[in-house]
């Protein structure tokens, strides 16, 4: 079986490091989602929302641009400890018929 949840059913790995790295900058999300459209990202303020609450995917494109606004490698911003143990995976796992 395909997953695509993080840990505690997540859409995305970043979320949290996102936010913590805008709390750091002392960003509103609007003004995160501003300066992530003066980049040329088309995004808003809920998106930026949903993102950090781990409720809507991030494509590898967006997380570059929010890296590069965040002036954070992107990798700083995936927090790995969120993957699916390797105990879990195994057990998601159904024989194909």
């Amino acid at each position: 079986m395909f997953i695509n949840k993080a840990s505690h059913q997540r859409n995305n790995l970043c979320g949290d490091k996102i936010k913590e790295a805008r709390k750091e900058m002392k960003l509103s999300q609007r003004e995160l989602a501003d300066l992530l459209q003066l980049k040329g990202m088309d995004v808003h303020k809920n998106a930026i929302q949903r993102i950090e609450s781990g409720q809507r995917f991030v494509t590898d494109i967006e997380l570059s641009y929010i890296a590069m606004v965040l002036n954070r490698p992107y990798t700083e911003l995936i927090d790995i400890k969120l993957l699916p143990s390797e105990t879990e995976t195994k057990e998601n796992e159904k024989p194909r018929k």
